[in-house]
């Protein structure tokens, strides 16, 4: 009979060195990257690097990343949207997200003044992917096709008819990344950039 480990002997804190050496190479947020990753550390969660930013796990499994942009940084809940979110502040980055849900932060003070509730929200992941709970995800043709897409189709039907041929996860990516950016222009320039590769029958990252 295999004998269960105690408590006591499972590691908890452990700091990855991968993440140490993102955060030696970071010069934007850092002192707030600091601050989220002691917080979600304290929760006992172990802490890898995935997409090239810290991840942070449970029994292997995908709870909470930290990631930083222009104007803000922030700790994003792969499964956030299962969360009951009692204090109002988990943000949906676009409409096509479904499941990921970020709390965003400009400064070290705001990542202070909000550590109890971050636990609280980060313990309460732990709750949902205890309880195996799915985020019921939407078909692809429910994905709302962003304007400057749909204006490429009118005026190039092959193009339409590649990007309806490839697999429905790799139109879900495309969706996502041309809808990110705020700006019509800068959406339409990314869709500029991959009409031959869709072309080609390739997803975004093949």
């Amino acid at each position: 009979m295999k004998k269960e480990k105690s408590i006591e002997q499972i590691p908890v804190n452990i700091m990855n060195p991968k993440v140490d050496e993102f955060l030696s190479n970071t010069k934007n947020w850092k002192k707030e990257f600091e601050k989220l990753r002691d917080i979600i550390l304290d929760c006992q969660l172990t802490e890898e690097l995935k997409w090239g930013v810290p991840c942070y796990t449970f029994e292997g499994n995908n709870i909470a990343l930290i990631h930083g942009f222009k104007e803000y940084c922030a700790i994003l809940f792969v499964k956030g949207s299962l969360l009951k979110d009692k204090n109002g502040i988990l943000i949906q980055q676009t409409e096509n997200v479904q499941a990921a849900r970020q709390i965003r932060f400009t400064d070290v003070d705001g990542i202070i003044q909000l550590e109890n509730i971050l636990k609280e929200y980060i313990h309460e992941a732990i709750e949902v992917e205890k309880a195996g709970l799915q985020v019921e995800f939407k078909k692809t043709e429910e994905y709302i096709i962003p304007d400057e897409l749909k204006s490429k189709f009118s005026d190039n039907s092959d193009l339409e008819i590649a990007f309806k041929a490839l697999t429905p996860g790799r139109q879900r990516a495309y969706i996502f990344f041309f809808s990110a950016p705020k700006q019509s222009k800068t959406r339409e320039s990314r869709i500029e950039k991959y009409i031959p590769q869709i072309l080609d029958g390739k997803g975004l990252n093949d």
